[in-house]
């Protein structure tokens, strides 16, 4: 399991680039909770294949899920919004459903 210590500065600009499988919502336990149902589920995953011009073609090994997979999120100093994700998951996997929930928003802050 690795632990990732991740930070969005404004979470009102925590948004994907497709409206339809974007984080929405406000806070940072809303957006633990999405970003651990992510990992958890293939909702995410499947949601986007099916959007892909030949989703037939996706590589399979995105879909891998972690029915484990555990998330904090607090509200730090400066309005920065941390989340502690805990996964099996490699950071491949970890990065694409990030970046489809909420874009280039969040910085990896460390790992462990």
């Amino acid at each position: 399991m690795t632990t990732y210590f991740l930070s969005v500065k404004d979470i009102s600009k925590a948004k994907g680039p497709d409206p339809d499988l974007s984080f929405e919502g406000i806070g940072p336990d809303k957006l633990a909770a999405d970003i651990v149902q992510a990992m958890r589920s293939d909702d995410l995953f499947q949601r986007w294949r099916a959007k892909q011009p030949e989703p037939d073609e996706v590589d399979p090994s995105l879909g891998v899920t972690d029915p484990g997979a555990s998330a904090t999120g607090e509200l730090s100093p400066g309005d920065r919004h941390d989340v502690t994700l805990t996964t099996s998951l490699p950071m491949r996997i970890v990065k694409h459903r990030l970046n489809l929930l909420i874009g280039s928003s969040w910085e990896l802050r460390d790992t462990k």
